[in-house]
């Protein structure tokens, strides 16, 4: 196992990241209407994920971290919603953002068990 230097090496950031590309490659053909819209809605929500992990990472505090994870979960949640109002207004396709959901879902679960692994850490200490 690698150890962490920054957050560029967590798995969770690169997932993230590579989440954020996906929302900006499927938005992009959101209509131009949308431009100052939803499309700038998720995509806001899509860079706040990595942006959050980066941030929480950067404050060497776990208290902090942990924080920071729960925003970065709640911008999945945010963008999951903004999914699924793009299908519903047929902006993408189900098949299109099926993967979309999953690579959301999956993110989620490992920042949740990063959150857990920060809260034992915590609850040591205490």
């Amino acid at each position: 196992v690698m150890a962490v230097r920054d957050f560029r090496d967590l798995l969770i950031w690169q997932r993230a990241m590579s989440l954020a590309g996906d929302i900006y490659s499927i938005s992009a053909d959101f209509p131009v209407i949308e431009q100052f819209g939803l499309t700038s809605q998720i995509r806001r929500s899509a860079v706040s994920v990595p942006s959050n992990i980066a941030e929480g990472h950067g404050r060497e505090a776990p208290r902090e971290f942990a924080r920071f994870l729960r925003i970065a979960r709640g911008s999945l949640a945010e963008l999951q919603t903004q999914l699924l109002l793009a299908e519903q207004f047929s902006y993408c396709t189900s098949e299109r953002s099926a993967s979309l959901y999953e690579s959301i879902d999956e993110l989620s679960r490992m920042i949740r068990g990063m959150q857990k692994s920060l809260d034992s850490q915590l609850a040591a200490h205490d």
